[in-house]
């Protein structure tokens, strides 16, 4: 079934306020536009070492956007759609202050997991450099307890971020009482944020393990028992993802980005529809998202180059990164790898506006080729917007991944509302959400290798989308009740950065 796109946004980074300024937004000039929002962590507190995504208490809405009576009051206009951070929580959460207070005499000392109870027998080097790590440095803090026992802790993302035995009954009981708390309160689909690390094996790359399946399961038939949906979040090699895709109700589609980008950068569409043929369908097609712009998703599997190439040759992914680079005049650079703090190693930090060198007419053929594959369509706030690389933002917090994460006041918001960039995209989403063609069956259509065809068919009703890639032309047509209708787009080409 058709389901109408999704957005994606921080309640505080998207008009100034709190979720009753938010629900204002979505029920006045963005009306009728999504059928769901996915909040990103809006739990207490919104600003800690990984906005939002370090919960101190994970079913908590933090007091400066509201509570949960907010969240119940937005999921009667739109669907609501939350995170659930399975692999960690805060080092400042209740849970954790009673273990370091007590050891392992705390009722809690279970819900941590140590080094020790994933290697018993201790870790040799080998263990250490089989771990698949996000970032660089090792997965683990030492810690002296209050009563004097020292630990070895796993931190995979930082060294606030300290991570959850999901095996162990307290940590089952505590993702088990998250789920119950979102539900209780109007959430009907849930991100199993960063699951790929959740479970560890020694002699493993303790990422996304036969073992991490059976969590994800467990997870999500707790959450359909609540009558929630469950979404996997994964950065890792397109084959990973399509097998992930066979267990889960949705995934989502983090090749799509990249792959656009190559098919503009190169004119070359033919890696693009190599990824159509085979994709999983019940996937969230995305563009952008708050983190970057994933390369290991269309690169070869690390564990196994030779006989796992990825979706694009290394080195035109090379030349690929670079393009970014230079589109964005740079900025990205400055945000990407080493150059930034809560770096990522796969990722491009960038707007994806910018990443396309601010060209309107190329990046809303990018949006209409998005909108156009089976799925979900999620499209993130700035992006929504068209928006820039905020180096103010990045300069201030030197993390990254700020790039791409501007705080829009309510006058702002209103004003790229008025863009014809944003306008004409809006028209897009809107074209998806209402036509009848998007709930019958897709065809990608035969084309040459500096092209992308695409067509939606419903009984009488069509949805089709040609694109030159090399010369950013197109031709959207669809079925109305008086014939055929073309979509023109009032954008302009390309425009300098200023």
């Amino acid at each position: 079934m058709k389901k109408k796109a999704h957005l994606i946004a921080y309640v505080d980074r998207f008009g100034g306020g709190g979720l009753a300024e938010f629900r204002a937004l979505l029920c006045g000039p963005l009306k009728d536009v999504f059928g769901t929002v996915h909040l990103l962590p809006f739990f207490n507190p919104i600003d800690g070492a990984d906005a939002g995504f370090d919960p101190i208490d994970h079913t908590q809405v933090d007091p400066r956007l509201g509570d949960w009576g907010d969240i119940k009051e937005l999921s009667r206009e739109v669907g609501v759609m939350a995170d659930v951070i399975v692999n960690h929580i805060s080092d400042r959460s209740g849970q954790f202050l009673d273990y370091f207070r007590h050891g392992s005499a705390s009722r809690f000392s279970g819900m941590f997991l140590t080094c020790e109870s994933v290697f018993p027998c201790g870790m040799t080097p080998d263990d250490l450099a089989a771990i698949y790590r996000p970032r660089p440095g090792k997965p683990f803090i030492d810690v002296t307890l209050q009563n004097g026992e020292r630990v070895t802790l796993w931190a995979t993302f930082t060294e606030h971020q300290l991570d959850i035995d999901v095996r162990h009954p307290l940590g089952k009981s505590y993702l088990k009482r998250v789920l119950a708390t979102l539900a209780d309160n109007g959430v009907t689909m849930v991100r199993l944020d960063a699951i790929g690390y959740a479970v560890k094996k020694p002699g493993t790359s303790c990422f996304m393990l036969p073992e991490t399946f059976d969590c994800i399961r467990e997870i999500a038939t707790n959450g359909r028992e609540l009558g929630i949906e469950v979404l996997i979040e994964v950065h890792s090699y397109f084959g990973r993802q399509i097998e992930i895709a066979t267990h889960v109700d949705w995934v989502y589609d983090f090749a799509l980005p990249p792959l656009v980008l190559h098919a503009f950068a190169f004119g070359n569409s033919q890696y693009l529809k190599d990824w159509i043929r085979i994709r999983p369908n019940n996937a969230f097609t995305v563009l952008d998202t708050h983190d970057g712009i994933g390369i290991i998703d269309i690169s070869a599997d690390a564990s196994a180059r030779v006989s796992n190439p990825g979706l694009v040759p290394q080195d035109q992914i090379d030349v690929l990164v670079e393009h970014i680079h230079a589109a964005s005049g740079g900025q990205s650079r400055l945000a990407t790898g080493v150059a930034a703090t809560n770096l990522d190693l796969y990722q491009v930090n960038c707007t994806f506006f910018d990443a396309m060198a601010r060209d309107e007419r190329r990046y809303l053929l990018a949006r209409a080729i998005q909108l156009f594959l089976p799925g979900i369509p999620q499209v993130y706030y700035v992006g929504l917007l068209a928006g820039h690389n905020d180096m103010e933002l990045l300069g201030s917090t030197g993390v990254g991944r700020d790039i791409n994460r501007h705080r829009y006041s309510q006058a702002e918001i209103a004003a790229e509302l008025c863009r014809p960039v944003v306008r004409d995209l809006l028209v897009l989403i809107r074209l998806h959400n209402d036509h009848p063609a998007f709930s019958g069956i897709f065809r990608l259509q035969d084309s040459d290798d500096s092209s992308v065809a695409m067509r939606w068919d419903a009984d009488e009703h069509f949805a089709e989308l040609r694109v030159q890639l090399n010369t950013a032309t197109s031709e959207l047509s669809y079925s109305t009740a008086g014939g055929v209708e073309r979509l023109l787009f009032t954008s302009q080409p390309a425009r300098n950065h200023g």
